[in-house]
């Protein structure tokens, strides 16, 4: 991973005495630094802001908001929980958080939406509806949404097989699976490392291999053949779904426009299980 203080100190003996000021102080105090605006940092560390704007540029950046979403991802996969109870400020009046919640869930979906290149959404699409067999893996947290992708893809397409991280007789589905077999791994901060090494295998296995995510720091990318990222803008307490589900609900839509007549074919199959096994509720 490229992570921003490895950046830093890397170009330490580049940097101008303001630009180590700077580099100090996010060094130290990053938990800060993320929530700050430019005017902000550079009152703090007492230069102007058009040297803070050079200090990111000298470090890589375009741009501030780039360097805050480093600093932002970096954040998100080192801080436990205490650290993310005294970020997420519970003891504030309900009202005022849940106002907050739902703010900062929005933030995450215009982040989304201003970050998601649709020719790689595409290129997933089209891999989704030429593969025969399709296997979709999460763990912890990323489970739920593995399970939501999953239930969703049975709707449209045969063979799908949705299987827990923590389960290790998912290393035995996968070393049986077909060979043109496309695997989809969802994964979430804090990243368990069940499932990184689970992506080390579907590499060596040599299986098609995707993963959905919610940060460009996540090292399970380096193991797929492409990767979707939905980017959060806050760090989350415990988890924040929204960006990701989003995304999947997307995908599925696009999926489901691909198939065409034998969507129909499909579904009216599974209306018939559902009715003929009254498996759902209905008022008749």
């Amino acid at each position: 991973m490229r992570s921003i203080m490895r950046v830093i100190e890397k170009k330490r003996l580049d940097l101008t005495p303001k630009g180590n000021l700077l580099a100090d102080f996010v060094v130290s105090n990053p938990g800060k630094v993320v929530f700050m605006t430019t005017k902000e940092y550079s009152k703090a560390c007492h230069v102007s802001e058009a040297t803070v704007v050079r200090f990111v540029g000298q470090l890589g950046y375009d741009g501030y908001s780039n360097f805050i979403q480093a600093l932002r991802d970096l954040l998100d996969t080192e801080l436990n929980l205490i650290d993310r109870l005294d970020l997420a400020d519970i003891k504030g009046p309900g009202a005022d958080r849940f106002q907050r919640v739902v703010f900062e869930e929005i933030d995450n979906l215009k982040q989304l939406l201003e970050s998601m290149d649709l020719k790689k959404i595409d290129s997933v699409v089209e891999r989704l509806h030429s593969s025969p067999s399709i296997i979709v893996i999460g763990s912890r947290l990323s489970f739920t949404l593995a399970y939501y992708f999953g239930w969703s893809l049975t709707k449209i397409k045969t063979n799908i097989q949705i299987l827990k991280g923590s389960d290790s007789t998912t290393l035995d589905t996968l070393t049986f699976a077909p060979e043109n077999s496309l695997v989809i791994i969802i994964a979430t901060t804090r990243y368990p490392n069940e499932l990184i090494r689970i992506g080390k295998f579907v590499q060596q296995l040599n299986h098609r291999f995707i993963v959905l995510t919610d940060s460009s720091t996540c090292p399970l990318i380096q193991f797929a053949d492409e990767s979707l990222v939905a980017p959060l803008r806050n760090i989350p307490f415990i988890g924040s779904p929204t960006a990701l589900g989003c995304l999947i609900n997307f995908i599925i839509q696009e999926l489901a426009a691909k198939k065409g007549p034998e969507l129909k074919n499909h579904q009216q199959k599974l209306e018939k299980t559902y009715w003929e096994n009254d498996v759902l509720f209905n008022m008749k």
